[in-house]
Parts: C-alpha cells; structure tokens; sequence
C-alpha cells in the first residue's frame, strides 16, 4: 500500500500574511504596505489590520538552494521561486520585539509577483509596530532555525549502550542508538536559545501522552515516529512520521510559550530516527531551509560528508494535518500503537 498524504517530503507549509496585511500608520512611507527590506525605513510604525488572517505558503526545496512555491500550496502559484529577502525587528509600545521573515514570490521571468510576512510571534491588530531592525544577512539564518527539529535542555536520549543522557551532554562522535542503523555517532550538537513565542515556543508531549517516560519538549515541527498497529489515520501504512504541532490537543500535548527556551539540535551522517524519553524521533534534516543554520566549516563540508539525507526511506512516512484532523489524534495514535 501507498502512504496517502497531501505533504510529500521535504515539504514546509508557512503561515504567512499577504503584505498588505500590513501597513505604515505612522512615518516616511504613511499608508504603504510592507515591502523588501531595501525600500523600508527605520522608525516606521505599522498596523496589523483588523480582518487580517494568515494564508498557507507551502514551499518545497528547489535547485540551488532555493525555495519553490509547492503544487499543494494555497497562497501563491506552485512552481514559482519564493526568495528569503531580509529579517525585520518590530517594537510595540510596552517594548516588546516581533521578527518577521520577508519573502518575496518571483515568477519565471524573474518579476515579482508577490511578497509576504512570515512573523516569528503571534501578531495582533490595533497594535503599533514601529521598524526597529532590518537585516539581510541575517534573514535566512533565521529561516533555518525555526525549521531545524530540536530537543530542549534536559531531554534524555537513548545512547548505543541503552544509557539515557541528557542532550546537553551529548558531543561529538558520541554513539546514540538509532532505529534503523544501530549505533551511529553523532556528527554535530547544535545550541540554540529562543524566546519562546509563536513558531519558538515548544510543545511539550506530556509523560505517557505518546508511551513517553517523561515530558518530552520539542520545536513544534519536530516529526515522531509512531508504528500503528492498526492504520487508525486511514495513511495506508503503519508506521508514520507525524508533526508535534499538529497533535497539540490542549491537555496532554500543549504548546507552551513564555519565557526562553534553550534547543538542541542532533546531526548525524544520514537523517535518523532516534529515541528520546522513550519514544522515537527525527534528528536534524539536512536541506535548503536548514542548511544556513549551520556552523559554516560543517556546512562546507556537506556535499561530501552528508549524502544520507536525501531519500531517506522513513521520510516517505510523512502524514499531513489534514489526516490528523481527529478531536484528539494523540489518544488515537497511542491507542492504535498498543492494538
């Protein structure tokens, strides 16, 4: 049997808004609507507005790094190149920050056809947003980290020896115990911190939730490993690869923000599955969105050193919200895990 899901690999669905969305109420450009970080000025101050909702953007990689706009996206034309333009600071009132990605959509010749805001924190309207930062180098650095799958401090992983280990102490060349490949060492330990608001806040998979020992905390689109022994998700397969964002049900799988969080993030040669507080989950893709998360003298060296990322045969095991859309899909996957 086939896997039916309506997000292939290698697939990420962004929750953006269009840019006229969002425009200047107060300074230089009054009444303009968000634009490329080259044409907008410092100290201006923008307004969500009040019938504003976020649309899905859903991209895929695409050929030198870039990203392309996915068949299955309902917010702009599949097949265009969706470039990463910069990271904009926003500042309210009370003194809080907001970052928002700029994305721009192009079509085949090269023209613009639309452009996007990607926030990095709940936005909310009648709120005043003054532009206190624009970055260029810095926007597809910050891409990358909201899509590497990360643990949080004090997550034990499941070592070759059947020792648990808190991911803060794991290090290169340590040997973690994988699914499909045995013992494997670790090729990288990534170290974020994050204020944990919107797409940075983690979900917490409450101990039991999923047959999980303890609490486990993860970025929310980290993907599980979950083996039905009935297809309770009507999938087609047995074993899937499901999103923790998309299991949150209020009670034992919620998102928590506040405060900071600090992420780990596990590379190995190939993309693996592992074990963390007891139950399976992925490790860090490798792929155009993460790639400039990367320590530059690692990221160098990909090419030769990381083949193992593409075509991994667990990644085909992807199911996608829309087979998720039960009251409470946890309690379903667990159920069907143990029948």
């Amino acid at each position: 049997m086939t896997l039916r899901s309506e997000n292939p690999p290698h697939v990420q669905t962004l929750h953006v808004y269009r840019a006229n969305a969002l425009t200047v109420i107060n300074g230089a450009n009054l009444g303009d609507a968000l634009s490329f970080g080259a044409e907008l000025d410092l100290d201006d101050t923008y307004e969500l507005h009040q019938t504003a909702r976020s649309e899905r953007l859903t991209v895929t990689a695409g050929p030198g790094g870039t990203l392309i706009a996915a068949p299955a996206t309902t917010l702009g034309r599949a097949g265009h190149t969706i470039h990463i333009d910069s990271c904009l600071t926003l500042m309210t009132p009370m003194g809080g920050t907001t970052e928002i990605v700029v994305l721009v959509e192009v079509d085949a010749n090269g023209d613009v056809e639309a452009v996007y805001a990607l926030p990095l924190a709940v936005m909310t309207p009648r709120t005043d947003y003054t532009l206190v930062g624009i970055e260029v180098e810095r926007a597809r650095t910050r891409f990358a980290e909201v899509a590497c799958v990360s643990f949080t401090r004090g997550t034990r992983i499941t070592m070759a020896s059947g020792a648990q280990k808190p991911v803060e102490e794991l290090q290169h060349g340590d040997m973690v115990l994988t699914r499909d490949d045995g013992p494997r060492a670790v090729t990288w330990v990534g170290r974020s911190t994050a204020r944990a608001v919107g797409d940075f806040a983690p979900i917490c998979i409450k101990a039991g939730a999923l047959h999980n020992e303890g609490d486990l905390y993860v970025s929310p689109d980290h993907r599980l490993f979950i083996y039905q022994r009935s297809d309770a998700l009507g999938a087609g397969r047995h074993e899937v690869l499901v999103r923790a964002r998309h299991l949150v049900n209020g009670d034992t799988i919620v998102q928590e923000p506040g405060g900071f969080v600090d992420y780990f993030q596990l590379l190995f040669d190939d993309h693996q599955i592992i074990y963390a507080e007891g139950i399976a989950a992925e490790t860090l893709l490798v792929d155009t969105r993460t790639r400039a998360a990367l320590p530059a003298e690692l990221n160098a060296k990909l090419a030769q050193t990381l083949p193992g990322h593409e075509g991994r045969r667990h990644m085909k095991f992807e199911v996608g919200e829309a087979l998720l859309s039960h009251p409470d899909a946890a309690a379903l996957l667990r159920r069907a895990s143990t029948r």
